[in-house]
């Protein structure tokens, strides 16, 4: 299986899962198994077929073409870390391991912890390394030594830069454990395993380990606590060769009872601070000796790849830095959203309420002095603010669940006119004027009819309530086809206060409003909502002072793509 994680744009965050031997398509269009909110991606834009072992990536025809590492592409196959840009999305290929990741419990009883006289882990030591050496071999890993290491830490080096980009995004033990595959791909460890500082105990726990190779019992690792504490305290990675054969490791509790013959232990330096540790040993294996005419076994650790285990355990701990404050963000992002939620909901439920407990003491009142005309005024408050909590939930509901259009062709005019009956006796009332000017050629549009009625009532009722305080208010309403026939749009146009310009941006975020305690704040985001889920969207324009301009558009064929949206002229009502 592979995965795609989008890292910019609408749908940021989201995770996609990409089975083998299957065709995803991906596009706006609610028809694709991939679905991007992205208003310049196409209703259909590409597709990723896997087969073969590989994921291959198809540009559908879109007419802003896809990216795959900022070069354009018709075809291309995907390699673990491409970055694939379609419109104003990028997402980043990734491998996804099958089987299942095995839980600290289990990694845990696949440890065996042993600790050691102070005094045997100097001795034995065969090389040291800085533990801050690895940053610098990777800077310039045509420095770091032989040929063969200057060739894997130039390859090495590249997988450096991506990882730092998509770590903070990669599942941490998904990612631990296919670095530990990298390792074993280049140093001939039989087993090896990374050990994390645990942020609240301080105690060091195994969080990925690996075997070279599989047996038919339970295989457990042997670590050295002696030699993970030295390194620690050292701040030093150490090779130490041929361990089974010093006399100093024949105590009870020595490697020498579980056939260690080779250790590496190097410290995973971050930025700042240790995160963990990289173990990894060799064990004396007697069929190899005696297949190999071995008498004695063969040292296949070597300082080359203690160098190399230092530069790759730096790298892990980048990414183990950037996993940690990547969720930190998240976590404090989802815990701000929440509160600004529940302090916007509060706001605007207690001026509700304000005007439910008003109402309900004027009934009361009313029912203790049999004023019948009381108790009608404090019931229409009643009625009124029960309306608006109304309101208040559908608007929220509209607006955190994804909404699939009820798609037929729609006489758009008829909408409009349905809308502008429901608001006719308030303009009255106010004494607006409601200027209707719907074109009579226009075509039937693919539409929702209940989703559009719902965006345009909430935006005309905000024009309306723009102009209430205004000499000569005035609000119209236009229909038109856009030149080339392709695009349909609604122009809502009001001569009220204007928005300014430093919250023109933000009007059609969630719970801002320029209404006050009039309105909840979501009207404008979910009227945005329900035209963007057509494929279309709402623009605006507005002046201080003069007034403000809502054009809803909706594409005309189904299949359209918004990004033939571009910046149009917008007409004027005349």
């Amino acid at each position: 299986m592979a995965r795609l994680i989008v890292i910019k744009g609408p749908d940021e965050g989201r995770q996609y899962e990409l089975p083998a031997g299957d065709s995803i398509s991906i596009g706006r269009d609610r028809n694709n198994r991939l679905v991007l909110h992205d208003t310049e991606v196409s209703r259909k834009h590409a597709e990723i077929v896997g087969l073969d072992g590989a994921f291959r990536l198809r540009d559908l025809g879109s007419a802003n073409g896809c990216l795959v590492n900022t070069k354009p592409v018709r075809e291309a196959v995907l390699l673990a870390g491409d970055h694939i840009t379609l419109g104003q999305t990028i997402m980043v290929f990734g491998s996804v391991r099958t089987e299942r990741a095995a839980s600290n419990s289990e990694i845990s009883g696949q440890i065996r912890l042993i600790t050691r006289k102070d005094d045997e882990v100097p001795s034995a030591i065969v090389k040291t390394v800085a533990e801050d050496e690895g940053s610098r071999i990777l800077a310039r890993p045509d420095q770091a030594g032989p040929q063969w290491l200057n060739d894997r830490l130039a390859s090495l080096s590249v997988m450096y830069e991506t990882t730092q980009a998509i770590s903070h995004i990669l599942d941490l033990d998904q990612l631990l454990d296919r670095i530990l595959e990298l390792i074993f791909n280049s140093i001939p460890a039989d087993h090896g395993c990374m050990m994390l500082k645990n942020q609240e105990t301080g105690e060091f726990e195994p969080q990925a380990v690996r075997f070279r190779e599989e047996t038919q019992g339970k295989q457990k690792m042997t670590v050295s606590r002696t030699i993970l504490e030295w390194v620690l305290d050292q701040r030093q990675g150490v090779l130490i060769s041929d361990a089974a054969s010093d006399a100093r490791f024949a105590s009870g509790n020595s490697i020498t009872r579980f056939s260690i013959s080779e250790v590496i232990c190097v410290p995973m330096k971050g930025r700042h601070e240790t995160h963990g540790v990289l173990f990894l040993d060799t064990v004396t294996n007697t069929k190899r000796m005696v297949a190999e005419g071995q008498a004695e076994p063969v040292a296949r650790l070597t300082e080359e790849h203690l160098t190399l285990a230092i530069a790759i355990a730096h790298q892990a701990a980048l990414a183990v830095e950037e996993t940690r404050y990547h969720n930190a963000m998240v976590q404090g992002e989802r815990m701000a959203a929440i509160g600004q939620t529940i302090a916007a909901l509060s706001h605007h439920i207690k001026n509700i309420m304000q005007g439910v407990v008003f109402g309900s003491d004027m009934v009361r009142s009313a029912m203790a002095d049999r004023d019948d005309n009381l108790m009608q005024k404090g019931w229409r408050l009643v009625e009124k603010n029960q309306a608006k909590i109304h309101d208040l939930v559908l608007d929220m509901l509209s607006f955190s669940k994804e909404r699939e259009p009820l798609i037929e062709m729609t006489d758009l005019n008829k909408v409009v006119d349905d809308v502008v009956d429901v608001v006719r006796g308030r303009a009255d009332d106010r004494k607006i004027t409601l200027d209707i000017r719907l074109s009579p050629s226009l075509p039937l549009v693919p539409a929702d009819p209940d989703g559009i009625h719902k965006a345009l009532l909430n935006i005309l009722s905000n024009a309306l309530d723009a102009v209430d305080d205004r000499e000569d208010p005035y609000v119209g309403v236009q229909t038109l086809l856009e030149e080339g026939g392709n695009w349909v749009r609604i122009v809502v146009l009001d001569h009220g206060p204007g928005i300014d310009p430093d919250t023109l941006n933000d009007i059609f975020k969630p719970f801002v409003s320029t209404k006050g305690s009039r309105g909840t704040g979501l009207g404008l985001p979910v009227s945005r909502k329900l035209f963007r889920e057509h494929g279309g969207d709402v623009q605006v324009e507005s002046k201080l002072g003069k007034g403000s301009k809502f054009i809803m558009r909706l594409p005309m064929k189904s299949h359209h793509a918004i990004e033939a949206m571009g910046t149009l002229e917008q007409p004027a009502l005349e």
